[in-house]
């Protein structure tokens, strides 16, 4: 039996890799996403797939969404809260107050607006699960990038206290910390954080590397594996925790 999966910022990256996982499975998949040149190319490769343009800040935008969804669907079974951004980089006296706010609104409100739907849908129908996406940097203090650990911090504490909210109806909420990921993201903020720190990107590719039990990144479809498990019968009773994929990060210092 097919399952109803919805990934918001679900066009390119970790988002396109949880969508195509549960695709592959032959479930019905939903995504958004801000970037309408990666939902073209996502309805491109995935046409048995619904894909909009949303901004997951926008309430507007989302409302219209999701209950466009909910009108085609009519319930929901998993939920991926997925989109994030890595906002500004630098001594957080220099960060200019709109990207700290950009940067917070994409990965927390985003959230939020997602999280708060799915909620309500999925208490009137008595199951689900919801999924956020978290990172290491929500589990350690992250020089140069308050920002960014701030929201993913948040997502923490907002995935433990929805999993005590919904866990009585039936519904698990977990989150995912992925590290550093490998791609065009990652090569963005590699590049952003070198000029922060006045250090070579090579510099700072390093410095990931050193900081993990593993000693490598990892992969989108790492964390969308992950997902998939915790949406199959094996993580069944898995709710309100934090997931960690990363091969063990040590430390997020330089």
């Amino acid at each position: 039996m097919s399952r109803r999966i919805l990934v918001t910022a679900g066009a390119s990256g970790i988002g396109r890799a949880i969508a195509e996982r549960f695709l592959a499975d032959g479930d019905e998949v939903a995504i958004c996403d801000a970037d309408p040149a990666a939902v073209s190319a996502f309805s491109q490769a995935n046409g048995n797939a619904i894909a909009a343009v949303a901004d997951v800040t926008s309430e507007a935008e989302m409302a219209a969404f999701l209950n466009d969804l909910e009108h085609r669907w009519r319930g929901i079974d998993v939920v991926c809260a997925n989109a994030g951004t890595g906002g500004p980089a630098g001594a957080i006296e220099t960060l200019d107050y709109a990207e700290w706010q950009r940067c917070v609104a994409t990965n927390l409100h985003g959230a939020f607006l997602t999280c708060r739907w799915a909620a309500r849908v999925l208490k009137a129908q008595g199951h689900g699960l919801i999924t956020l996406t978290s990172s290491t940097a929500g589990l350690y203090g992250y020089p140069f990038r308050s920002p960014y650990a701030s929201a993913k911090w948040a997502i923490v504490g907002l995935t433990k206290t929805l999993a005590m909210e919904l866990g009585p109806h039936g519904i698990r909420v977990n989150a995912v910390c992925p590290g550093a990921v490998e791609g065009e993201r990652m090569d963005r903020v590699v590049a952003m954080e070198a000029k922060a720190r006045g250090e070579t990107e090579e510099a700072i590719r390093e410095s990931y590397v050193k900081g993990v039990s593993l000693k490598t990144w990892v992969t989108a479809q790492d964390v969308a594996n992950t997902i998939h498990f915790l949406a199959s019968e094996a993580g069944a009773r898995i709710s309100g925790q934090i997931l960690a994929i990363d091969g063990h990060t040590e430390t997020l210092a330089p």
